[in-house]
């Protein structure tokens, strides 16, 4: 397989953690007078993002340093939606919206058809173990609704969910993982067939379900974002059996790249690239599905830059 750093690269995961979204962690960490986000940054060893505009202008030239051509931007908190347009606006050409809604809210249907709509995000994306709600209720039925007027895709956070910041702070975990079930969200997915669904980290832990999942329903993706540390809750698996055992059961059409970036001065992390890299070699895929996996699935769902 020829050298992924002369192939085109997308990122399906990369989280765009903007001056508001650590002003929602000051509020909390510190009570409704909340910090700046220069003084959360500083707390948490992260450069400080300064304002919307320059943090996407960073973005787009780690991007370049890693040659990278595209990149998926995580809104990374409930209500961020108009600082990933903004970044997206700036570098139509680089970036896909993504943002992140409590479908239980009571403005969720009316932040998702703005969102989608008027902001032009293209994927809403539900953390039920953080808002706590399962995944075949009628609330995420209604995102996924709201999602196929407007072409939008869906991602659902299934399985371990660790959140960087909040720990390195030592604000509760405010988590349920059982509110992460695959097979619940197979039950939503399976009613909207032309919404994608992309599971990050091969369903974080839940990786049987996420397969079973996937299997009864074609709309269900895997990202392959992170270090996939949940596999130490499955004695003896490594990144190249995971590979194997998903491609045997979606296929290289429904597996799309992403590394979990986040956090400056950390940027984009080439070492998840380089193992996902490796293990794809190990377990012999040839560079056709390669070049799908870490470009050309993320084209067909978001469209050519």
């Amino acid at each position: 397989m020829p050298s992924q750093s002369t192939a085109t690269v997308n990122d399906v995961h990369c989280h765009f953690l903007s001056p508001r979204f650590l002003e929602a962690l000051g509020r909390e960490k510190h009570g409704a007078g909340g910090a700046t986000s220069a003084q959360i940054a500083r707390e948490l060893g992260w450069d400080d993002p300064c304002s919307v505009e320059l943090l996407a202008d960073r973005w787009v030239a780690e991007l370049d340093r890693h040659h990278v051509s595209r990149a998926a931007l995580i809104g990374s908190v409930a209500g961020d939606e108009e600082s990933v347009a903004a970044a997206v606006v700036r570098h139509p050409r680089r970036f896909v919206g993504f943002f992140v809604i409590n479908p239980t809210a009571p403005d969720a249907a009316e932040r998702a058809r703005r969102s989608f709509g008027e902001l032009g995000l293209r994927t809403a994306c539900l953390f039920p173990a953080l808002h706590r709600y399962t995944l075949d209720s009628e609330p995420v039925a209604k995102v996924f609704e709201i999602a196929a007027t407007h072409g939008g895709a869906i991602f659902a956070h299934c399985g371990h969910l660790m959140i960087e910041a909040r720990a390195k702070l030592g604000l509760p975990g405010v988590r349920d993982l059982r509110f992460g079930d695959p097979l619940a969200l197979a039950a939503t997915a399976s009613q909207f067939p032309a919404v994608p669904v992309i599971v990050p980290h091969f369903g974080a832990g839940f990786f049987r379900e996420a397969l079973m999942a996937a299997d009864v329903c074609p709309s269900i993706h895997f990202d392959t974002s992170s270090s996939n540390s949940w596999m130490k809750f499955i004695p003896g698996l490594s990144l190249c059996e995971v590979f194997r055992r998903a491609l045997a059961v979606v296929g290289s059409d429904r597996l799309i790249f992403g590394t979990d970036s986040s956090s400056f001065p950390r940027g984009w992390r080439q070492v998840i690239h380089g193992a996902q890299q490796t293990a794809l070699e190990e377990a012999g895929v040839e560079a056709s599905v390669a070049a799908r996996i870490f470009s050309g699935n993320f084209e067909r769902i978001f469209g050519d830059a």
